[in-house]
């Protein structure tokens, strides 16, 4: 095993240790940062979406910041925004939250579109522009955004052209009910002032070389060509089956490929592999898949979700021999 997917491992494990139950979702952030992908999580209040990031962020080395987002909210308290210095009679550039390692836009969808735009540039381009010019973010950079669904109230779908920048989607459930009394007694001792693990962060320069190693990582033309067989199977869907095209309204766009790319790549490395498989292409493939895809009014009213969805094009698609 190489030291540096020890390290990795080792954030797996101590992250696994203080989000108990919620081991996907684990494993994702790690894809994502591994990657260098945003993520969106989804999940009911009170299911560690907020506590999975701030764990993650103690783990690394770097800068963490959150914005809470709020209806009130503006742009600027985002993106930053330029100062009056009345000493030099000259305007200095303050940056924003958004110029952290890690950010974490909690609860993204209680702020209304003009805020959610704000982090467009930043997300695809690594960069913000204000009062015409243009500052750019840290190398290291992720947008982890948690939201509650939207069906709950006071929030705002997010824009489609913003849905389609996070890398990931990923659903966090209810923990097992079998993990819930370890929940119980892990945060009664954190309460109680229970010392902690020691853990020396993983440095920013150990992930890019991990990058760079999953970047160069072999992927045969026929898991090549199982990708795209995925996402063009979301766009047409009567090619597999007349059910199946009733679902799906708008199929995944070219960012669906990339991000299924880079997301089964990275997998394959979590799991010691030097190749990308099948398997875990169909892993990945509903968080960068779901949030992609726009079912039809059908589809909802029978109640299926997208990652009901994109299961059953998993099950149409085969793999290329």
């Amino acid at each position: 095993m190489s030291a540096s997917r020890d390290s990795i491992l080792k954030i797996s494990e101590a992250m696994n240790a203080a989000i108990i139950g919620q081991e996907t979702v684990v494993e994702r952030l790690l894809i994502a940062l591994l990657t260098g992908g945003n993520v969106l999580m989804e999940g009911l209040p009170g299911t560690a979406k907020t506590r999975s990031i701030k764990t993650l962020s103690r783990l690394i080395e770097g800068d963490f910041s959150r914005v809470q987002f709020t209806p009130d909210l503006l742009p600027s308290d985002v993106t930053g925004s330029e100062i009056y210095r009345e000493q030099t009679a000259t305007f200095e550039f303050q940056p924003g939250p958004i110029f952290g390692n890690l950010v974490l836009a909690d609860e993204i969808n209680r702020a209304p579109a003009k805020v959610q735009a704000a982090l467009l540039e930043a997300m695809e381009e690594h960069q913000v522009t204000v009062a015409g010019k243009t500052h750019k973010l840290p190398e290291l950079f992720l947008v982890l955004a948690t939201q509650n669904p939207i069906e709950q109230e006071g929030t705002y779908p997010l824009p489609e052209a913003q849905m389609d920048r996070f890398l990931l989607y990923v659903q966090v459930p209810y923990p097992p009910a079998e993990n819930e009394l370890s929940i119980l007694r892990l945060v009664r001792s954190e309460n109680a002032g229970a010392e902690q693990p020691s853990f020396a962060p993983v440095s920013q320069k150990a992930i890019f070389e991990i990058r760079q190693e999953i970047d160069a990582m072999h992927v045969a033309p026929t898991a090549e060509q199982y990708i795209v067989d995925l996402v063009v199977a979301t766009r047409d869907p009567a090619k597999y089956d007349a059910d199946l095209a009733s679902m799906i309204q708008l199929g995944a766009s070219p960012r669906g490929t990339i991000a299924l790319d880079k997301a089964s790549r990275a997998r394959a490395w979590l799991q010691g592999n030097d190749f990308v498989s099948p398997a875990d292409i169909q892993a990945v493939a509903p968080a960068c898949l779901a949030h992609r895809v726009h079912l039809s009014y059908e589809a909802e009213a029978a109640g299926k979700s997208r990652e009901d969805v994109i299961g059953e094009v998993i099950q149409r698609v085969a793999v290329t021999a």
